[in-house]
């Protein structure tokens, strides 16, 4: 029964994936690198109130783990690896991030300031 309904959305132009899901494509996207406790950039700026997308890549030697205990978002990647993280919207203000698994470094250390 699923297949006739979605092959009758289908045909009608309906879809099953919301339409905020249609639309991430045209987010902002911000590149952050993680590079054995050295985050670039350390200070980034967005837009209050609008969607972004963080793309993450750790270029390091060793495991690394973008956190902002207040943003309630971490993203854990192996050396190599890469992945994203999307924020809906945030309120005027600035946000802590660090990379947890160098800390103790001040390099380690960022903002998310939404204006």
């Amino acid at each position: 029964m699923k297949p006739l309904l979605t092959a009758a959305l289908f045909a009608a132009g309906l879809s099953l994936v919301p339409a905020g899901a249609l639309r991430a494509a045209d987010m902002p996207v911000i590149e952050v690198t993680l590079n054995d406790g050295v985050v670039t950039p350390q200070h980034i700026e967005v837009e209050a109130g609008k969607p972004f997308k963080l793309a993450i890549r750790n270029i390091g030697t060793t495991a690394a783990e973008f956190e902002s205990l207040r943003l309630y978002k971490e993203k854990v990647l192996a050396p190599g690896a890469e992945s994203f993280l999307v924020f809906r919207k945030l309120s005027p203000g600035t946000y802590p991030f660090f990379e947890e698994f160098h800390m103790n470094l001040d390099s380690a250390n960022g903002t998310i300031t939404a204006k």
